[in-house]
């Protein structure tokens, strides 16, 4: 096959800060705004693709920041991508690998792009691209994080009624633990059988609190526990796996098909939340997934609370996944105060709506936002996460 006449001409990087509808509360820091580092990759036949990266509460969540994706873009993979054939996107990226170790997020907003880019030249929307969709709208869970159990039960009701979301998850890291507990069973009698109940520890426990809080969290209702102890200690998540009723969901544990394997080798989860940041990009969360389904483990739809592209990213891949057992939790954008997007996603009937036209199928409001660079602000909103100890 020979090589494409079309060339990568220009990698463009920047950083948009967006202020957030409510603080997002996390075990090991607090969210008062989001920035989403987009990459905006034009080629010599005037394709643009767009992509995207972005985390949880910077770099107290994991080892990458929006600032460091640009830095390692600019540097180090761009260099490289004017090289590449644009149509060939695992050779491209598997080049990438062998000059950047890690960095799984910056990886992922360039796969992106250039899925995007093909996608528009193809006239085929990305999960075509990727094998073929087999759903067109994907259950979408909503956090709950009031930390007010009448005020959450108002938004759950609310949420119900105009039938955006039917699953609800708390985060329950930090704080007393059987206050917390109490709080979920709380809106769990309110709900009933009318919504799903899942609670994310975000590492917070110890493997015996763990062990012992479980049985409190079924008696409560909980249908999921994300992630309840530290993403290292692969026994101890087999440990709750074979005690455990309620199944148990790995998720920061989840860095590529490596981990992936392990865990599927360790029986370590019931559940994978599969996250293509996290991977790595769509190839790598796409081979996570294929070993979740060999193993006979169930897939959730992560999220790192990325704005459109990312989640419409995330949204293509899953779309193809033919077991989706336990829903997503694309619910980014909505988190965020400011549009991007000439044409809002769809979310109604308790799910996501996955676009369909070319590439992601989705257009940005640029003039919106260029509103919101920071290189184009005088005073920018910088989001700085406020650091808490983790209970």
């Amino acid at each position: 096959m020979p090589a494409s006449p079309v060339k990568i001409e220009a990698v463009e990087t920047f950083l948009v800060d967006l202020p957030t509808i409510r603080p997002h509360h996390l075990a090991m820091t607090t969210m008062d705004g989001q920035t989403l580092m987009l990459v905006r990759m034009t080629m010599s036949d005037g394709t643009i693709g767009w992509g995207e990266g972005t985390t949880i509460g910077g770099l107290a969540y994991g080892s990458e920041s929006p600032e460091g994706m640009k830095l390692v873009i600019d540097t180090y993979i761009t260099p490289i991508l004017l090289g590449c054939d644009p149509d060939r996107i695992g050779q491209a990226m598997a080049t990438i690998g062998k000059a950047v170790q890690g960095n799984n997020f910056a990886k992922c907003a360039v796969e992106t792009a250039l899925w995007d880019a093909l996608g528009k030249r193809t006239s085929l929307a990305v999960s075509e691209l990727l094998g073929g969709r087999q759903h067109d709208r994907l259950p979408v869970a909503w956090t709950l994080a009031s930390g007010d159990t009448a005020r959450d039960i108002a938004e759950a009701e609310e949420m119900l009624a105009r039938r955006r979301h039917n699953i609800f998850k708390l985060k329950i890291g930090r704080g007393d633990p059987h206050r917390n507990i109490a709080h979920v069973a709380a809106i769990k009698r309110a709900l009933a059988d009318r919504a799903s109940i899942r609670v994310d520890v975000n590492q917070a426990w110890s493997g015996a609190r763990a062990s012992y809080l479980l049985a409190a969290l079924l008696d409560a209702g909980v249908d999921l526990v994300e992630q309840p102890i530290a993403m290292s200690n692969v026994k101890g998540m087999a440990r709750l796996c074979r005690e455990s009723a309620i199944p148990i969901m790995a998720d920061e544990a989840l860095h590529g098909p490596e981990s992936a394997f392990e865990f599927a080798r360790e029986a370590a989860a019931d559940v994978f939340a599969v996250k293509i940041a996290q991977s790595g990009g769509l190839f790598a969360a796409g081979e996570v997934a294929a070993i979740a389904q060999a193993a006979g483990i169930g897939l959730y739809g992560g999220t790192m609370l990325e704005g459109a592209i990312g989640t419409v990213a995330s949204a293509h891949l899953f779309a193809t996944f033919g077991r989706l057992e336990w829903g997503t939790e694309l619910f980014g954008p909505l988190l965020l105060t400011e549009e991007i997007l000439v044409q809002p996603l769809d979310y109604s009937e308790f799910s996501l709506a996955v676009p369909s036209g070319a590439g992601l199928g989705i257009a940005l409001d640029e003039e919106r936002l260029a509103r919101f660079r920071r290189d184009r602000q005088e005073r920018s909103f910088h989001v700085l996460p406020k650091l808490k100890t983790a209970s």
